[in-house]
């Protein structure tokens, strides 16, 4: 295999990702300041935060997985120099996500009295609950701030999510430190103080997106003149045909891990703490392989708006190979730093809570060393899929998304979890089964769809 074709193909790859990269980190560091400033608090509000954040990733999940049908939309509009369905696919698919915000909103509250089903610890569940209220409203600002971004992407102006995410960051990290410790002449609030130092920062977000995009040269143009006169039932149903099998793809995932989230709470409180800080260091490496799967959708979407379909397998797997490289990196950094990561996260210099925090560091560092190695499998796996969602096919990777994660990753995880000695570990070699799975399915769905596409397209 000639690999110098791909690697012309990286340059161009890692400048669009970048900012996609930093912004995807950005969301995660809200989630590492949440978890730093709280662990600083004891166990019990380090799993309580864990808990909560798992109702918001699942409602969360459908949010962003929807508003990812706005991305190829409008990328393949702007290969076709298509002014007017811009705007129009823009305006429709913000009114989408405004609605789904405020729908994920209710039901996440309605929702959170499932915990006291799942077999949680009850001071860990008492303390959650009223930390759900608030970051659940905080879905409606950030799903909003979604349809904004996948509107830019799509255009391949990525770096603008990416200043908004940063400055929110600046808001949330004072507002957490000054509302969870009660500095100056704010209340002592505890993990309350870190969901209101969420919701600032998400309302502050979608200001600083709307502002920043509104003031752009090239994209102003598409702010005029909104109207719900001009709204379309066909433009909305092709929107909500795309973006509804993604949502389900996130989805299916996300629930995998909050499942493991789940599983690991009912092993005892320090089995929770140690999921959460495992899967906070294995989720702000898996926002590169996001960056990157962005980088598909939108490089995929513009070239088969084009109808070049043997530079979009090129493309494609340039990103594929990128992908690779650099999770197997982050792979042998977990693997070198198993038994440090952990102390990060934890207060080792107060008496009280040594025996519980000795405990999760030996669990956490065990979960390290099996998310370095499905480091590189959901990698594979979300890049796939973005180049799926790139060529508008979503039903059948939703499919095999399903399959997956719950007809193979959650039964190996939840056997190997409850019934063996190997507990927390082997909920993680469930997940681990479950990625593996889809990466190769997808990928395999990829390259056939592809070839299909290319043979089509020389007898045309």
């Amino acid at each position: 295999m000639n690999f110098s074709i791909y690697f012309k193909e990286f340059s161009y790859n890692i400048k669009l990702a970048y900012p996609v990269i930093l912004g995807m980190l950005g969301h995660t560091l809200i989630g590492i300041v949440d978890n730093f400033m709280v662990g600083k608090l004891g166990s019990t509000e380090l799993a309580a935060v864990s808990l909560g954040n798992s109702f918001i990733f699942i409602a969360l999940s459908l949010g962003i997985g929807f508003s990812t049908a706005i991305t190829p939309l409008v990328a393949e509009a702007d290969a076709e120099r298509d002014d007017q369905k811009i705007r129009t696919t823009f305006h429709h698919g913000l009114l989408l996500c405004t609605v789904l915000g405020v729908a994920l909103f209710i039901l996440t509250v309605l929702s959170k009295q499932i915990m006291y089903l799942m077999q949680q610890p009850k001071e860990v569940a008492d303390l959650a609950a009223p930390y759900i209220d608030w970051v659940a409203f905080s879905l409606i600002p950030v799903i909003i701030y979604q349809g904004y971004k996948q509107f830019a992407d799509g255009l391949a102006k990525t770096k603008y999510s990416m200043y908004a995410i940063l400055l929110a960051n600046v808001v949330h990290i004072f507002f957490n430190y000054v509302l969870i410790y009660g500095i100056w002449i704010f209340p002592k609030l505890g993990i309350l103080g870190a969901a209101l130092g969420t919701v600032i920062s998400r309302i502050m977000m979608v200001v600083f997106m709307h502002y920043l995009m509104k003031k752009n040269s090239v994209m102003k143009k598409y702010f005029k003149n909104f109207s719900f006169k001009e709204i379309r039932k066909s433009i909305l149903k092709k929107i909500i045909d795309l973006g509804l099998p993604s949502a389900m793809q996130m989805l299916f995932e996300v629930t995998l891990f909050t499942a493991a989230i789940w599983l690991s709470g009912s092993l005892g409180k320090n089995s929770q703490a140690a999921n959460q800080i495992a899967l906070i260091l294995a989720s702000s490496t898996f926002m590169v392989a996001m960056g990157l799967s962005v980088t598909a959708m939108i490089r995929v979407s513009h070239t088969k708006g084009i109808n070049d379909y043997k530079k979009l397998i090129v493309v494609a797997r340039s990103i594929f190979l990128l992908a690779i490289i650099l999770e197997t990196l982050f792979a042998i950094i977990f693997v070198v730093f198993h038994q440090f990561l952990p102390h990060l996260f934890l207060n080792m210099n107060d008496p009280s809570e040594l025996l519980d925090n000795s405990e999760i560091i030996i669990i956490t560092s065990k979960l390290l060393l099996v998310a370095a190695i499905f480091q590189i499998s959901d990698g594979i796996q979300v890049v796939v899929l973005g180049a799926l969602r790139g060529l508008q096919d979503v039903k059948i990777p939703m499919y095999i998304t399903f399959v997956s994660y719950w007809i193979i990753g959650f039964p190996i995880s939840y056997y190997l979890g409850k019934y063996t000695e190997l507990k927390a570990v082997g909920i993680w070699i469930g997940l681990l089964a479950g990625l593996t799975a889809a990466a190769l399915f997808l990928y395999i769905r990829f390259a056939r769809l592809t070839r299909r596409l290319v043979i089509q397209n020389e007898k045309e």
